[in-house]
C-alpha cells in the first residue's frame, strides 16, 4: 500500500531516488530549487511538484530530503517555506544529505517540537547506486521510527542499518568517507609507481584485484584513472566538504586523523589544478602534474 511522500532536492541522487518511490506506488510530491529540474522529473515519473518545501511536505507521511550541505539543509527545513513549518504530526522527516552530526541532532529536536520524527540517513553508492536502487544507507534515530521507514526506502537501498541515536548515521558516513580517502590515495600512489616503472595499470589491476589489495575503488575507478578521466563519481568539492566535517568531529572527540588531514590537503591541490568537479579518483593527477611541469 502506497504512502503520501515528499522529496526535497532532485539532484543527481534525489532525482532517481524520488523516481524509485513513485515506481513503488507511493504518491510523490517533489520540490526542487530549480523548477526546470522538477518539471523534468514530472516528465518521467508520476507525481506532483510544489513551489516550496513547506507545500511539498504538507500532508506527507514521510518527507525525504537530499540537498548539498548544512546551509542548504537549514534553508529547506526552517522558516515559513521550510519543511518543519507544515510537516504533519507523526510524520517522519528523513535527511539523506551528508551533513554534520550536530545538525542531525538539531533537526531531531526541531522535528520533535513540531510533533514529527527525524532520521539522519546519509548515503553511499554514488549516482550509479541511486540510479539502480542499490544504495547503502546508514541511519541515526529511534528504532520504532526506523522500523516504520525501512519498508518505504527499501525501493532504493541495497543495505540499510540503524547505527544508533540521532547523528549516528552522519558519524558512520564520516567513517565511510575517511576509508574511501585512504584507499583512493593508496591507489593513486600505487598506480603512479606502476606508470613510472613502465607497467600497464590495467594489467596490474587485472592480477592484484583478486588478492588482498582488491577494493570497490580499484574495480570501478582503475580504468578511468589510467585514462585520466575523472567525471565518473563523487566530486572533489563534496569530498572536501565531508572531510572537513570528519576533521571537526575528530577535534571534538580528540581522535587523531593524520592521514585524513593529509589527503584533504591533497584534494585542495587538486582543486587548485582546476579539478573541483573531478571525481575523487583524481588524486593521481596531482602526482602526474608534478612530472608534467
Amino acid at each position: 500500500m502506497g504512502h503520501r511522500v515528499a522529496f526535497v532536492g532532485l539532484g543527481v541522487m534525489g532525482f532517481p531516488m524520488a523516481g524509485h518511490l513513485a515506481a513503488a506506488g507511493h504518491e510523490v510530491t517533489v520540490y526542487n530549487r530549480s523548477t526546470a529540474r522538477a518539471e523534468d522529473w514530472l516528465s518521467k515519473h508520476s507525481g506532483t511538484a510544489k513551489p516550496t518545501p513547506a507545500e511539498a511536505a504538507d500532508g506527507a507521511e514521510f518527507v525525504f530530503m537530499c540537498v548539498g550541505n548544512d546551509d542548504d539543509v537549514r534553508s529547506v527545513s526552517y522558516g515559513n517555506a521550510g519543511v518543519l513549518a507544515s510537516i504533519q504530526r507523526d510524520a517522519v522527516f528523513v535527511d539523506h544529505t551528508t551533513d554534520s552530526p550536530n545538525l542531525a541532532r538539531e533537526l531531531a529536536e526541531a522535528s520533535k517540537e513540531a510533533g514529527a520524527h527525524f532520521l539522519d540517513a546519509p548515503l553511499s553508492g554514488g549516482q550509479a547506486g541511486a540510479d539502480n536502487g542499490a544504495l547503502t544507507i546508514m541511519v541515526g534515530g529511534e528504532q520504532a521510527v526506523f522500523d516504520r521507514t525501512e519498508p518505504v526506502i527499501d525501493c532504493y537501498t541495497k543495505s540499510v542499518k540503524l547505527m544508533g541515536g540521532a547523528g549516528s548515521g552522519q558519524l558512520t558516513k564520516m567513517v565511510n568517507q575517511i576509508c574511501i580517502a585512504g584507499v583512493v590515495q593508496g591507489l593513486a600512489e600505487g598506480f603512479h609507481l606502476a606508470e613510472k616503472s613502465g607497467l600497464d595499470i590495467n594489467e596490474v589491476v587485472e592480477i592484484i584485484k583478486n588478492g588482498a589489495a582488491g577494493s570497490w575503488q580499484m574495480e570501478n575507478r582503475a580504468e578511468t584513472m589510467a585514462a585520466r578521466k575523472f567525471d565518473y563519481g563523487f566530486a572533489v568539492n563534496w569530498m572536501r566538504k565531508d572531510l572537513a566535517i570528519a576533521l571537526d568531529i575528530a577535534r571534538e572527540v580528540d581522535a587523531r586523523l593524520p592521514m585524513t588531514a593529509l589527503v584533504d590537503q591533497f584534494y585542495a591541490e587538486v582543486q587548485a589544478l582546476g579539478g573541483s568537479r573531478w571525481d575523487t579518483s583524481s588524486l593521481i593527477e596531482r602526482l602526474r602534474r608534478v612530472d608534467d611541469r
